[in-house]
């Protein structure tokens, strides 16, 4: 039987916010790591706040950084409260979440991950 536990954010100390700093995929920040295997999966959630006066587009890497299909974008609007990103997706074998922003250091990150394990 499965077992689940709720954990933070790898890519967050504590269970804090996730500035995202890098405005490119080369600058990208560490949001979550997976666990290892492909038995384990985590199941992601991802919410996001805009602190800026201005909407600014974030873009999440999911599980790959080159692919333009592993790509999540959205638009936050100015001064936004958090707003779901990424609702509960799988991720697993150790792939990374990572994410960037047109405009940096005005973007938080925050969430937690559902681990699920065989």
């Amino acid at each position: 039987m499965a077992t689940y536990s709720k954990v933070k954010l790898s890519g967050s100390d504590d269970g804090r916010n996730i500035s995202v700093t890098g405005t490119g995929t080369g600058a990208s920040v560490t949001v979550h790591q997976a666990g290892a295997g492909t038995t384990n999966m985590d199941e992601v959630w991802i919410y996001a706040c805009n602190t800026s006066a201005s909407a600014v587009v974030l873009t999440i890497e999911y599980g790959n950084t080159t692919d333009q299909d592993d790509l999540i974008e959205l638009e936050l609007a100015a001064d936004s409260g958090m707003t779901l990103i990424v609702p509960g997706f799988l991720l697993m074998d150790s792939l990374y979440v990572k994410a960037f922003a047109a405009t940096g250091n005005v973007i938080n990150i925050n969430g937690f991950v559902n681990r699920i394990t065989a």
